[in-house]
């Protein structure tokens, strides 16, 4: 059986051109990153896939550590024959990106992590879990799923960095069932497993053994990567060249397409 077989993904441009892999985030999907990747096609053959327990690719009852999801993309480029990429990777997918390169240094040209830091933190954790089990799936229908996201959610959610669109990134998150109802598309259980793995110990020691070019975005108004990390990681290896996004949080690509096409384009092209 293909190995590829397990996720779902898709590839654009050329076959001729160099290769580049964008890495969602916790909850993500590879649909994502459709607005940046429709950038970058007519100079790179792009590759997104659901990672592991998100979307629709498989979810596996164990096998959740960063270590887990790089040997996921070491197999798939195996199998596509990719020798070489470049890789940008956003929250959990950055730190599977940095993981990644740490284990497969000679196979990635140039990094680029987003908005995440190599720090152990269980505030996040908590904070993650409190907000997925707020919310009460499966749902009986759509149209309560709908009205649940577009009327309570915010208002439950208040004191969190822009509910309405953490509304809609979660609504986005949710599939129709034979019976009508609506649940989670990811794997619940393998969230929360990459919530603690991901979390469990820092990844100091894999960032400062990363020795390419590396691009490290942080949003100007995210709660996910601190000024003070941001500038830890900069300080412990010199190989990374920081960007703050102005007017942007967590999801810079999505809140701030531009600007994160810039600063790629910028960095792919130096």
């Amino acid at each position: 059986m293909s190995y590829l077989e397990n996720f779902h993904y898709q590839l654009y441009g050329s076959s001729e051109l160099p290769k580049l892999v964008f890495l969602h985030g916790l909850m993500g999907f590879s649909s994502n990153w459709r607005k940046i990747t429709k950038a970058f096609e007519q100079e790179y053959q792009i590759l997104v896939y659901d990672q592991r327990g998100h979307g629709r690719s498989f979810q596996p009852n164990s096998g959740y550590r960063p270590e887990d999801f790089a040997a996921d993309l070491e197999k798939i480029l195996d199998e596509l024959n990719w020798p070489e990429i470049t890789l940008v990777g956003h929250s959990l997918g950055g730190r599977n990106a940095i993981q990644f390169t740490s284990d497969n240094m000679r196979r990635v040209k140039k990094l680029v992590v987003e908005d995440i830091g190599p720090e152990a933190d269980r505030s996040n954790i908590d904070r993650i879990r409190s907000l997925i089990n707020g919310v009460p799936a499966p749902f009986a229908s759509r149209d309560q799923a709908k009205e649940f996201f577009e009327m309570e959610f915010p208002k439950k959610f208040a004191d969190r960095q822009n509910p309405q669109a953490l509304a809609q990134y979660l609504f986005a998150n949710l599939k129709s069932l034979d019976n009508g109802k609506m649940d989670w598309r990811f794997s619940k259980k393998g969230i929360f497993d990459s919530l603690e793995a991901g979390r469990a110990q820092d990844r100091w020691k894999e960032w400062e053994s990363l020795d390419l070019p590396i691009l490290l975005l942080r949003g100007e108004r995210s709660l996910e990567l601190s000024p003070e990390i941001f500038e830890e990681m900069l300080n412990r290896n010199q190989k990374a060249k920081g960007q703050v996004i102005k007017e942007a949080g967590h999801w810079i690509h999505s809140e701030q397409s531009e600007a994160f096409i810039r600063a790629l384009s910028d960095f792919f092209s130096e």
